[in-house]
């Protein structure tokens, strides 16, 4: 398994990149303290594991509510890295399944984003556009992580820290 997480942080109107170590987090909230020694501004981590999945969590100072955005549903049952981060901030996969428990289309087997379509709608990505970027054939995660990044005013730094 490969997990690559990185956070931008924004500090008065200036960006900055930081690597996250997602495997020393038991759950989200673990996670959030770490994100919180970048800044108390904007804080923007991108979590993605094998390239199966891209989960985007966002911390505000005028906001105290954590949003979180997965772009594939499947992963709350299927990796427990998500499973442990995110399976408590987000509708349980049983929130998603038909009352006829035969039915092959349930929600276990739908690919599917969950979570806070609007978490990036500030910095320059809609609930409209992100659903628009993760369904464009051939969009990896690190691909989506360079373009959110970009409409926030973050990508040439991010690209530099990557570099």
């Amino acid at each position: 398994m490969t997990t690559k997480a990185v956070a931008i942080a924004r500090e008065h109107g200036r960006w900055s990149v930081h690597d996250i170590d997602p495997a020393d987090a038991e759950n989200l909230d673990d996670l959030t303290d770490a994100m919180r020694d970048f800044g108390d501004d904007t804080i923007v981590a991108f979590l993605e594991e094998d390239d199966e999945y891209l989960a985007v969590v966002r911390l505000g100072a005028d906001d105290p509510d954590t949003k979180v955005f997965l772009s594939d549903r499947r992963v709350l049952v299927t990796s427990e890295l998500a499973e442990r981060l995110f399976a408590d901030a987000l509708p349980s996969m049983a929130a998603f399944t038909e009352d006829d428990e035969d039915d092959d289309a349930s929600a276990l087997t739908q690919a599917a984003p969950v979570g806070d379509l609007d978490l990036l709608a500030d910095l320059g990505t809609s609930a409209e556009a992100l659903l628009e970027l993760i369904s464009e054939e051939g969009m990896l995660p690190a691909d989506l992580i360079s373009a959110l990044s970009e409409r926030a005013g973050a990508g040439e730094i991010l690209d530099d820290a990557r570099g």
